[in-house]
Protein backbone atom coordinates (compact mmCIF):
# COMPACT_ATOMS: atom_id res chain seq x y z
CA UNK A 1 0.00 0.00 0.00
CA UNK A 2 1.33 3.51 -0.78
CA UNK A 3 1.04 6.41 1.62
CA UNK A 4 -1.30 8.22 0.23
CA UNK A 5 -3.46 4.76 0.30
CA UNK A 6 -2.48 4.34 3.96
CA UNK A 7 -3.09 7.98 5.49
CA UNK A 8 -6.58 7.62 3.48
CA UNK A 9 -6.94 4.45 5.86
CA UNK A 10 -6.31 5.81 8.65
CA UNK A 11 -8.91 9.00 7.48
CA UNK A 12 -11.28 6.43 6.69
CA UNK A 13 -10.57 4.37 10.55
CA UNK A 14 -10.60 8.11 12.25
CA UNK A 15 -13.87 8.75 10.71
CA UNK A 16 -15.79 5.88 11.40
CA UNK A 17 -14.58 5.65 15.13
CA UNK A 18 -15.34 9.48 15.50
CA UNK A 19 -18.41 8.99 13.76
CA UNK A 20 -19.63 5.69 16.23
CA UNK A 21 -18.72 7.85 19.05
CA UNK A 22 -20.73 10.55 18.15
CA UNK A 23 -23.74 8.41 17.55
CA UNK A 24 -23.28 6.63 20.76
CA UNK A 25 -23.12 10.27 22.59
CA UNK A 26 -25.61 11.33 20.68
CA UNK A 27 -27.84 8.00 21.82
CA UNK A 28 -26.57 9.12 25.72
CA UNK A 29 -28.12 12.70 24.74
CA UNK A 30 -31.87 11.60 23.26
CA UNK A 31 -31.82 9.33 26.42
CA UNK A 32 -31.69 12.09 29.07
CA UNK A 33 -33.97 14.25 27.01
CA UNK A 34 -36.35 11.23 26.95
CA UNK A 35 -36.29 10.83 30.98
CA UNK A 36 -36.30 14.54 31.04
CA UNK A 37 -39.55 15.48 28.53
CA UNK A 38 -40.63 11.95 27.80
CA UNK A 39 -43.19 11.71 25.17
CA UNK A 40 -45.42 15.20 26.05
CA UNK A 41 -46.45 17.90 24.39
CA UNK A 42 -43.15 19.79 25.28
CA UNK A 43 -41.09 17.14 23.68
CA UNK A 44 -43.22 17.50 20.71
CA UNK A 45 -42.50 21.13 20.88
CA UNK A 46 -39.14 20.52 21.58
CA UNK A 47 -38.45 18.90 18.46
CA UNK A 48 -40.32 20.57 15.95
CA UNK A 49 -38.62 23.54 17.26
CA UNK A 50 -35.09 22.24 16.56
CA UNK A 51 -35.87 20.61 13.45
CA UNK A 52 -36.20 24.33 11.92
CA UNK A 53 -32.41 25.30 12.22
CA UNK A 54 -31.76 21.49 12.07
CA UNK A 55 -33.50 21.13 8.78
CA UNK A 56 -31.96 24.26 7.21
CA UNK A 57 -28.48 23.07 8.60
CA UNK A 58 -28.36 20.09 6.72
CA UNK A 59 -29.53 21.98 3.29
CA UNK A 60 -26.86 24.85 3.90
CA UNK A 61 -24.04 23.84 5.69
CA UNK A 62 -22.80 20.26 6.00
CA UNK A 63 -23.69 18.63 2.95
CA UNK A 64 -23.59 20.64 0.41
CA UNK A 65 -21.22 23.11 1.53
CA UNK A 66 -18.57 20.38 2.51
CA UNK A 67 -18.95 18.87 -1.70
CA UNK A 68 -18.77 22.55 -2.77
CA UNK A 69 -15.98 24.06 -0.76
CA UNK A 70 -13.68 21.67 -0.41
CA UNK A 71 -12.46 21.11 -4.24
CA UNK A 72 -12.47 24.85 -3.98
CA UNK A 73 -10.17 25.39 -1.48
CA UNK A 74 -7.75 22.95 -2.73
CA UNK A 75 -7.92 24.29 -6.02
CA UNK A 76 -6.89 27.67 -4.12
CA UNK A 77 -3.71 26.17 -2.35
CA UNK A 78 -2.40 24.83 -5.14
CA UNK A 79 -2.79 27.95 -7.36
CA UNK A 80 -2.10 30.96 -4.56
CA UNK A 81 -0.83 28.85 -1.57
CA UNK A 82 -2.24 28.57 1.89
CA UNK A 83 -3.05 32.88 1.73
CA UNK A 84 -5.46 32.37 -1.09
CA UNK A 85 -6.88 29.81 -0.10
CA UNK A 86 -7.53 31.00 3.40
CA UNK A 87 -8.93 34.09 1.74
CA UNK A 88 -11.42 31.94 -0.36
CA UNK A 89 -12.19 30.48 3.19
CA UNK A 90 -12.70 33.74 5.06
CA UNK A 91 -14.47 35.10 1.90
CA UNK A 92 -16.96 32.27 1.78
CA UNK A 93 -17.86 32.40 5.57
CA UNK A 94 -18.23 36.11 5.51
CA UNK A 95 -21.01 35.76 2.93
CA UNK A 96 -22.56 32.78 4.76
CA UNK A 97 -22.70 35.01 7.46
CA UNK A 98 -24.46 37.81 6.15
CA UNK A 99 -26.41 35.39 4.25
CA UNK A 100 -27.21 32.85 6.76
CA UNK A 101 -27.94 35.77 9.52
CA UNK A 102 -30.74 36.90 7.48
CA UNK A 103 -32.15 33.96 7.43
CA UNK A 104 -31.95 33.55 11.09
CA UNK A 105 -33.40 36.83 11.37
CA UNK A 106 -35.87 35.96 9.35
CA UNK A 107 -36.96 32.66 11.29
CA UNK A 108 -36.73 34.57 14.39
CA UNK A 109 -39.28 37.15 12.99
CA UNK A 110 -41.63 34.33 10.78
CA UNK A 111 -41.17 31.34 13.82
CA UNK A 112 -45.15 31.25 14.36
CA UNK A 113 -46.23 31.47 10.14
CA UNK A 114 -43.09 28.77 10.05
CA UNK A 115 -44.14 26.61 12.49
CA UNK A 116 -48.19 27.04 11.10
CA UNK A 117 -46.74 24.97 8.23
CA UNK A 118 -44.78 22.44 9.68
CA UNK A 119 -47.08 21.71 12.85
CA UNK A 120 -50.13 23.74 12.69
CA UNK A 121 -51.55 21.07 14.54
CA UNK A 122 -49.94 21.75 17.50
CA UNK A 123 -52.80 24.97 18.19
CA UNK A 124 -55.29 22.28 19.04
CA UNK A 125 -53.19 21.70 22.43
CA UNK A 126 -52.84 24.69 24.84
CA UNK A 127 -49.96 26.41 25.47
CA UNK A 128 -47.60 23.58 22.31
CA UNK A 129 -47.78 25.87 19.72
CA UNK A 130 -46.76 29.21 21.80
CA UNK A 131 -44.04 27.34 23.32
CA UNK A 132 -42.46 25.68 20.28
CA UNK A 133 -42.30 29.23 18.76
CA UNK A 134 -40.46 30.21 21.98
CA UNK A 135 -38.20 27.25 21.30
CA UNK A 136 -37.81 28.03 17.88
CA UNK A 137 -36.42 31.40 18.39
CA UNK A 138 -34.22 30.24 20.74
CA UNK A 139 -32.47 28.23 19.10
CA UNK A 140 -32.75 29.55 15.16
CA UNK A 141 -29.19 31.19 15.64
CA UNK A 142 -27.56 27.61 16.09
CA UNK A 143 -27.84 27.56 12.08
CA UNK A 144 -25.12 30.68 12.45
CA UNK A 145 -22.42 28.58 14.36
CA UNK A 146 -23.43 24.94 12.85
CA UNK A 147 -22.43 26.95 9.17
CA UNK A 148 -19.37 28.28 10.44
CA UNK A 149 -18.55 24.96 11.60
CA UNK A 150 -19.12 23.60 8.24
CA UNK A 151 -16.44 26.22 6.93
CA UNK A 152 -13.89 25.75 9.22
CA UNK A 153 -14.44 21.87 8.52
CA UNK A 154 -13.76 22.01 5.22
CA UNK A 155 -10.82 24.09 5.45
CA UNK A 156 -9.47 21.66 7.69
CA UNK A 157 -10.32 18.77 6.20
CA UNK A 158 -8.81 20.31 2.59
CA UNK A 159 -5.60 20.31 4.99
CA UNK A 160 -5.85 16.63 5.79
CA UNK A 161 -6.66 17.64 9.39
CA UNK A 162 -9.48 15.00 10.33
CA UNK A 163 -9.58 14.78 13.84
CA UNK A 164 -10.92 17.72 14.92
CA UNK A 165 -13.68 18.15 12.54
CA UNK A 166 -14.42 14.34 13.25
CA UNK A 167 -14.32 15.05 16.96
CA UNK A 168 -16.96 18.01 16.64
CA UNK A 169 -20.21 16.43 16.59
CA UNK A 170 -19.41 14.17 19.44
CA UNK A 171 -18.03 18.02 21.17
CA UNK A 172 -21.51 18.52 20.63
CA UNK A 173 -23.40 15.94 22.27
CA UNK A 174 -21.09 15.93 24.82
CA UNK A 175 -21.87 19.41 26.06
CA UNK A 176 -25.39 18.65 25.53
CA UNK A 177 -25.29 15.58 27.91
CA UNK A 178 -23.57 18.16 30.59
CA UNK A 179 -26.83 20.58 30.01
CA UNK A 180 -29.20 17.51 30.66
CA UNK A 181 -27.65 16.35 33.77
CA UNK A 182 -27.20 20.13 35.22
CA UNK A 183 -31.03 20.12 34.40
CA UNK A 184 -31.69 16.69 35.87
CA UNK A 185 -30.02 17.80 39.04
CA UNK A 186 -31.55 20.99 39.45
CA UNK A 187 -35.05 18.96 39.32
CA UNK A 188 -36.92 22.21 38.06
CA UNK A 189 -40.10 21.93 36.53
CA UNK A 190 -40.28 20.60 32.39
CA UNK A 191 -41.08 23.62 31.03
CA UNK A 192 -37.56 25.37 32.27
CA UNK A 193 -35.81 22.05 31.18
CA UNK A 194 -36.91 22.68 27.64
CA UNK A 195 -35.87 25.95 27.54
CA UNK A 196 -33.19 25.21 29.17
CA UNK A 197 -31.89 22.77 26.60
CA UNK A 198 -32.85 24.85 24.21
CA UNK A 199 -30.16 27.32 25.30
CA UNK A 200 -27.61 24.37 25.58
CA UNK A 201 -27.92 23.69 22.28
CA UNK A 202 -26.90 26.91 21.74
CA UNK A 203 -23.74 26.53 23.63
CA UNK A 204 -23.04 22.72 22.35
CA UNK A 205 -23.14 24.82 18.74
CA UNK A 206 -20.51 27.50 20.19
CA UNK A 207 -18.40 24.36 21.27
CA UNK A 208 -18.52 22.26 18.10
CA UNK A 209 -17.10 25.04 16.00
CA UNK A 210 -14.85 26.46 19.13
CA UNK A 211 -13.34 23.27 19.13
CA UNK A 212 -12.12 23.40 15.36
CA UNK A 213 -10.38 27.00 15.42
CA UNK A 214 -7.48 26.50 17.97
CA UNK A 215 -5.92 23.69 14.97
CA UNK A 216 -7.32 25.63 12.11
CA UNK A 217 -5.62 28.94 13.87
CA UNK A 218 -2.04 26.71 13.67
CA UNK A 219 -2.43 26.11 9.77
CA UNK A 220 -2.20 29.48 9.54
CA UNK A 221 -5.57 31.07 9.39
CA UNK A 222 -6.27 34.05 10.61
CA UNK A 223 -10.06 35.23 10.84
CA UNK A 224 -10.92 38.07 8.41
CA UNK A 225 -14.55 39.41 7.27
CA UNK A 226 -14.43 39.57 3.55
CA UNK A 227 -17.61 40.07 1.28
CA UNK A 228 -18.20 38.66 -1.94
CA UNK A 229 -21.82 38.70 -2.64
CA UNK A 230 -21.54 39.47 -6.63
CA UNK A 231 -19.31 36.62 -6.54
CA UNK A 232 -17.03 38.57 -8.80
CA UNK A 233 -14.31 36.20 -7.81
CA UNK A 234 -14.36 32.76 -9.96
CA UNK A 235 -13.40 30.69 -7.13
CA UNK A 236 -16.66 32.06 -4.86
CA UNK A 237 -18.43 31.66 -8.08
CA UNK A 238 -17.59 28.01 -8.20
CA UNK A 239 -18.36 27.30 -4.65
CA UNK A 240 -21.87 28.96 -5.37
CA UNK A 241 -22.42 27.24 -8.56
CA UNK A 242 -21.78 23.80 -7.40
CA UNK A 243 -23.65 24.00 -4.05
CA UNK A 244 -26.86 24.95 -6.17
CA UNK A 245 -27.66 21.02 -7.09
CA UNK A 246 -26.25 19.57 -3.95
CA UNK A 247 -29.03 21.89 -2.35
CA UNK A 248 -31.56 20.56 -4.47
CA UNK A 249 -30.50 16.76 -3.43
CA UNK A 250 -30.57 17.35 0.10
CA UNK A 251 -33.84 19.50 0.02
CA UNK A 252 -35.63 17.03 -1.86
CA UNK A 253 -34.28 14.33 1.33
CA UNK A 254 -35.63 17.10 3.88
CA UNK A 255 -38.87 17.47 2.63
CA UNK A 256 -39.59 14.31 4.04
CA UNK A 257 -38.86 15.66 7.56
CA UNK A 258 -40.84 18.58 7.13
CA UNK A 259 -43.99 16.45 5.78
CA UNK A 260 -43.62 13.93 7.91
CA UNK A 261 -43.45 16.38 11.30
CA UNK A 262 -46.43 18.05 9.65
CA UNK A 263 -48.56 14.93 9.62
CA UNK A 264 -47.70 13.90 12.90
CA UNK A 265 -48.01 17.12 14.73
CA UNK A 266 -51.65 16.18 14.87
CA UNK A 267 -51.19 13.18 16.91
CA UNK A 268 -49.99 13.61 20.39
CA UNK A 269 -46.10 12.02 21.04
CA UNK A 270 -46.18 10.93 17.61
CA UNK A 271 -43.86 13.36 17.20
CA UNK A 272 -41.09 12.40 19.70
CA UNK A 273 -41.76 8.53 18.64
CA UNK A 274 -40.42 9.11 15.33
CA UNK A 275 -37.44 11.10 16.46
CA UNK A 276 -36.58 8.51 19.06
CA UNK A 277 -36.86 5.88 16.55
CA UNK A 278 -35.14 7.60 13.91
CA UNK A 279 -32.43 8.98 15.93
CA UNK A 280 -31.95 5.20 17.31
CA UNK A 281 -32.12 4.35 13.48
CA UNK A 282 -29.20 6.70 12.98
CA UNK A 283 -26.29 4.26 14.87
CA UNK A 284 -25.90 1.71 11.92
CA UNK A 285 -26.22 4.48 9.11
CA UNK A 286 -23.80 6.75 10.25
CA UNK A 287 -21.54 3.95 11.78
CA UNK A 288 -21.41 1.67 8.48
CA UNK A 289 -22.64 4.22 5.79
CA UNK A 290 -20.42 6.59 6.62
CA UNK A 291 -17.58 4.70 6.98
CA UNK A 292 -18.60 3.15 3.84
CA UNK A 293 -19.07 6.12 1.81
CA UNK A 294 -15.90 7.87 2.81
CA UNK A 295 -14.35 4.72 1.49
CA UNK A 296 -16.12 4.78 -1.80
CA UNK A 297 -15.91 8.50 -2.60
CA UNK A 298 -12.54 8.97 -2.80
CA UNK A 299 -12.43 5.35 -5.04
CA UNK A 300 -14.96 6.54 -7.48
CA UNK A 301 -12.87 10.48 -7.33
CA UNK A 302 -9.83 8.26 -8.20
CA UNK A 303 -11.68 5.71 -10.53
CA UNK A 304 -13.23 9.31 -12.69
CA UNK A 305 -9.97 11.15 -12.67
CA UNK A 306 -8.96 8.14 -14.56
CA UNK A 307 -11.78 7.59 -16.81
CA UNK A 308 -12.19 4.12 -15.59
CA UNK A 309 -16.05 2.77 -15.68
CA UNK A 310 -15.23 -0.46 -15.07
CA UNK A 311 -13.27 0.74 -11.49
CA UNK A 312 -16.02 2.61 -11.00
CA UNK A 313 -18.49 -0.82 -11.13
CA UNK A 314 -16.22 -2.52 -9.28
CA UNK A 315 -15.96 -0.15 -6.61
CA UNK A 316 -19.43 -0.15 -6.37
CA UNK A 317 -20.23 -3.81 -5.91
CA UNK A 318 -17.48 -3.49 -3.29
CA UNK A 319 -19.26 -0.96 -1.46
CA UNK A 320 -22.64 -2.34 -1.81
CA UNK A 321 -21.82 -6.02 -0.57
CA UNK A 322 -19.99 -4.22 2.26
CA UNK A 323 -23.35 -2.63 2.95
CA UNK A 324 -25.38 -5.76 2.54
CA UNK A 325 -22.83 -7.60 5.16
CA UNK A 326 -23.42 -4.87 7.86
CA UNK A 327 -27.01 -3.58 7.49
CA UNK A 328 -28.88 -6.53 6.42
CA UNK A 329 -28.21 -8.74 10.47
CA UNK A 330 -28.68 -4.96 11.83
CA UNK A 331 -31.99 -5.05 10.17
CA UNK A 332 -33.25 -8.48 11.28
CA UNK A 333 -31.71 -7.47 14.97
CA UNK A 334 -33.58 -4.21 15.42
CA UNK A 335 -36.72 -5.66 14.13
CA UNK A 336 -36.01 -8.44 16.50
CA UNK A 337 -34.24 -6.71 19.75
CA UNK A 338 -36.09 -3.29 18.89
CA UNK A 339 -38.07 -3.37 22.02
CA UNK A 340 -35.87 -4.61 24.46
CA UNK A 341 -33.22 -2.11 23.80
CA UNK A 342 -35.36 1.02 23.71
CA UNK A 343 -37.07 -0.11 27.16
CA UNK A 344 -33.03 -0.74 28.35
CA UNK A 345 -31.89 3.02 26.84
CA UNK A 346 -35.06 5.08 26.61
CA UNK A 347 -37.88 4.21 29.32
CA UNK A 348 -37.26 6.10 32.47
CA UNK A 349 -38.48 9.39 34.06
CA UNK A 350 -41.13 10.87 31.68
CA UNK A 351 -40.69 8.06 29.03
CA UNK A 352 -42.76 5.57 29.93
CA UNK A 353 -44.13 1.98 28.87
CA UNK A 354 -46.73 2.88 26.20
CA UNK A 355 -43.90 5.43 25.00
CA UNK A 356 -41.61 2.16 24.28
CA UNK A 357 -43.99 0.28 22.30
CA UNK A 358 -45.00 3.59 20.36
CA UNK A 359 -41.39 3.76 19.58
CA UNK A 360 -40.48 0.47 18.80
CA UNK A 361 -43.84 0.13 16.12
CA UNK A 362 -41.83 3.39 13.96
CA UNK A 363 -38.54 1.49 14.46
CA UNK A 364 -39.45 -1.44 13.14
CA UNK A 365 -41.06 0.19 10.21
CA UNK A 366 -38.18 2.76 9.66
CA UNK A 367 -35.68 -0.48 9.37
CA UNK A 368 -37.08 -1.85 6.26
CA UNK A 369 -35.25 0.66 4.74
CA UNK A 370 -31.82 0.65 6.73
CA UNK A 371 -29.93 -1.44 3.99
CA UNK A 372 -31.40 0.95 1.39
CA UNK A 373 -30.06 4.30 3.41
CA UNK A 374 -26.74 3.08 3.69
CA UNK A 375 -26.91 2.20 -0.15
CA UNK A 376 -27.85 5.43 -1.27
CA UNK A 377 -24.64 7.14 0.76
CA UNK A 378 -22.26 4.53 -1.57
CA UNK A 379 -24.11 5.18 -4.99
CA UNK A 380 -24.88 8.56 -5.07
CA UNK A 381 -21.22 10.01 -4.79
CA UNK A 382 -20.62 7.92 -8.05
CA UNK A 383 -22.72 10.75 -9.76
CA UNK A 384 -21.26 13.37 -8.22
CA UNK A 385 -17.52 12.31 -9.89
CA UNK A 386 -18.80 11.60 -13.03
CA UNK A 387 -20.81 14.93 -12.86
CA UNK A 388 -24.07 13.30 -13.27
CA UNK A 389 -25.78 15.21 -10.58
CA UNK A 390 -28.73 15.39 -12.45
CA UNK A 391 -29.60 11.97 -11.67
CA UNK A 392 -28.98 12.36 -7.64
CA UNK A 393 -31.25 15.18 -8.04
CA UNK A 394 -34.43 13.72 -9.43
CA UNK A 395 -33.76 10.36 -7.55
CA UNK A 396 -33.84 12.53 -4.49
CA UNK A 397 -36.96 14.40 -5.60
CA UNK A 398 -38.90 11.06 -7.46
CA UNK A 399 -38.41 9.41 -3.43
CA UNK A 400 -39.65 12.56 -1.58
CA UNK A 401 -42.83 12.63 -4.12
CA UNK A 402 -43.58 9.32 -3.19
CA UNK A 403 -43.34 9.73 0.19
CA UNK A 404 -45.58 12.44 0.00
CA UNK A 405 -48.23 10.79 -2.33
CA UNK A 406 -48.17 7.57 0.42
CA UNK A 407 -48.66 9.42 2.99
CA UNK A 408 -51.52 11.65 1.56
CA UNK A 409 -53.37 8.72 1.54
CA UNK A 410 -52.41 6.42 4.25
CA UNK A 411 -51.65 8.56 7.24
CA UNK A 412 -55.79 9.69 7.72
CA UNK A 413 -56.40 5.58 8.29
CA UNK A 414 -53.09 4.22 9.82
CA UNK A 415 -52.04 6.95 11.97
CA UNK A 416 -48.18 8.19 12.60
CA UNK A 417 -46.55 4.78 12.06
CA UNK A 418 -47.52 4.80 8.24
CA UNK A 419 -44.94 8.05 7.80
CA UNK A 420 -42.05 6.08 9.32
CA UNK A 421 -42.84 3.49 6.62
CA UNK A 422 -43.04 6.06 3.59
CA UNK A 423 -39.67 6.94 4.71
CA UNK A 424 -38.34 3.57 4.63
CA UNK A 425 -39.98 3.11 1.07
CA UNK A 426 -38.78 6.55 -0.36
CA UNK A 427 -35.01 4.98 0.93
CA UNK A 428 -35.94 1.63 -1.55
CA UNK A 429 -37.34 4.18 -4.59
CA UNK A 430 -34.12 6.29 -4.39
CA UNK A 431 -32.23 3.95 -3.73
CA UNK A 432 -33.35 1.56 -6.90
CA UNK A 433 -33.31 4.53 -9.25
CA UNK A 434 -29.89 4.93 -8.52
CA UNK A 435 -28.95 1.62 -8.84
CA UNK A 436 -30.32 0.95 -12.40
CA UNK A 437 -29.29 4.78 -13.54
CA UNK A 438 -25.58 3.49 -12.77
CA UNK A 439 -26.50 0.35 -14.63
CA UNK A 440 -27.48 2.25 -17.63
CA UNK A 441 -25.25 5.47 -17.93
CA UNK A 442 -21.97 4.79 -15.93
CA UNK A 443 -21.38 1.23 -16.18
CA UNK A 444 -22.65 -2.09 -16.07
CA UNK A 445 -22.87 -3.80 -12.52
CA UNK A 446 -22.25 -7.65 -11.43
CA UNK A 447 -26.08 -8.01 -10.83
CA UNK A 448 -25.34 -12.22 -10.29
CA UNK A 449 -22.42 -11.83 -7.98
CA UNK A 450 -24.55 -9.23 -6.10
CA UNK A 451 -27.85 -11.30 -6.37
CA UNK A 452 -25.35 -14.86 -4.96
CA UNK A 453 -24.11 -12.28 -1.87
CA UNK A 454 -27.35 -11.38 -1.08
CA UNK A 455 -28.84 -14.79 -0.84
CA UNK A 456 -25.79 -15.77 1.56
CA UNK A 457 -26.67 -13.01 4.36
CA UNK A 458 -29.76 -13.20 4.24
CA UNK A 459 -29.20 -17.22 4.56
CA UNK A 460 -26.70 -15.78 7.61
CA UNK A 461 -29.25 -13.23 8.80
CA UNK A 462 -31.47 -15.84 9.35
CA UNK A 463 -30.14 -18.72 11.01
CA UNK A 464 -29.35 -15.32 13.28
CA UNK A 465 -32.44 -13.90 13.18
CA UNK A 466 -33.40 -17.35 14.66
CA UNK A 467 -30.99 -17.37 17.45
CA UNK A 468 -31.57 -13.61 19.25
CA UNK A 469 -35.47 -14.60 18.96
CA UNK A 470 -34.75 -17.70 21.11
CA UNK A 471 -32.19 -16.16 23.28
CA UNK A 472 -34.74 -12.63 23.61
CA UNK A 473 -37.93 -15.41 24.66
CA UNK A 474 -36.06 -17.73 26.65
CA UNK A 475 -34.32 -14.29 29.18
CA UNK A 476 -37.74 -12.48 28.86
CA UNK A 477 -39.42 -15.42 30.33
CA UNK A 478 -36.74 -16.10 32.76
CA UNK A 479 -35.65 -12.80 33.96
CA UNK A 480 -38.29 -10.31 32.97
CA UNK A 481 -37.56 -6.77 32.41
CA UNK A 482 -38.57 -4.62 35.53
CA UNK A 483 -35.18 -4.34 36.96
CA UNK A 484 -32.12 -2.20 34.99
CA UNK A 485 -29.98 -5.42 35.90
CA UNK A 486 -32.82 -7.75 34.00
CA UNK A 487 -33.23 -5.51 30.87
CA UNK A 488 -29.72 -4.93 30.16
CA UNK A 489 -29.39 -8.89 30.22
CA UNK A 490 -32.74 -9.21 28.53
CA UNK A 491 -31.22 -6.96 25.17
CA UNK A 492 -27.55 -6.66 25.07
CA UNK A 493 -27.18 -10.90 25.48
CA UNK A 494 -29.53 -11.11 22.50
CA UNK A 495 -27.11 -8.60 20.77
CA UNK A 496 -24.02 -10.91 21.29
CA UNK A 497 -25.47 -14.19 20.71
CA UNK A 498 -26.25 -12.77 17.28
CA UNK A 499 -23.39 -11.39 16.27
CA UNK A 500 -21.48 -14.42 17.31
CA UNK A 501 -24.53 -17.08 15.29
CA UNK A 502 -24.30 -14.45 12.58
CA UNK A 503 -20.26 -15.01 12.09
CA UNK A 504 -20.20 -18.54 12.29
CA UNK A 505 -22.96 -18.86 9.75
CA UNK A 506 -21.12 -16.40 7.67
CA UNK A 507 -17.99 -18.61 7.86
CA UNK A 508 -20.56 -21.75 7.17
CA UNK A 509 -21.56 -19.76 3.92
CA UNK A 510 -18.11 -18.59 2.81
CA UNK A 511 -19.12 -14.58 3.00
CA UNK A 512 -15.85 -12.98 2.01
CA UNK A 513 -16.12 -9.44 3.84
CA UNK A 514 -16.26 -12.21 7.09
CA UNK A 515 -12.85 -13.88 5.88
CA UNK A 516 -11.25 -9.78 5.31
CA UNK A 517 -12.66 -8.88 8.26
CA UNK A 518 -10.63 -11.44 10.44
CA UNK A 519 -7.34 -10.99 8.16
CA UNK A 520 -7.84 -7.42 9.42
CA UNK A 521 -8.12 -8.23 12.91
CA UNK A 522 -5.65 -10.65 13.41
CA UNK A 523 -2.99 -8.13 11.65
CA UNK A 524 -4.02 -5.62 14.01
CA UNK A 525 -3.38 -8.18 16.76
CA UNK A 526 -0.22 -9.07 15.53
CA UNK A 527 1.22 -5.42 15.79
Amino acid sequence: MSGSRARLGRAAGLISLATMLSRVLGLVREQLFAALLGATALADAFIAAFRIPNLLRDLFAEGALSQAFVPAFKQAQRAEGAGGAFRLGNTVAGNLIVLVGLLVGLGVFFAPEVLLLMAGDFAAVPGKFTIAVELTRIMMPFLLLVTLAAVAMGMLNAQERYGPPALAPAVFNVVSIVVGLALWAAGIDPYHVAIGWAVGTLVAGLAQLGIQLPPLWRTGWRPALRLDLALRDPAVRQVALVMAPAVLSVAAVQVNVFVNTSFASGEQGAVAWLNYAFRFLQLPIGVFGVAIATVSTTRFAEAAADADRGALARHLVEGLRLVAFLCVPATVGLVLLGEPIIRLIYERGLFGSWDTLATTRALDLYAIGLVAYAAVKVLAPAFYAVRLTRIAVMASITAVAANVGFNVLMHPGHGYRILALGTALAALVNCAILYVAFHRRIAPIAHRELVGHLVRIGAAAAVMGAAVWGAAHVLDDQLGHASFLARAVGALVPVAVGAAVYAGACAVFRVEELEQLTRRLRRRARR
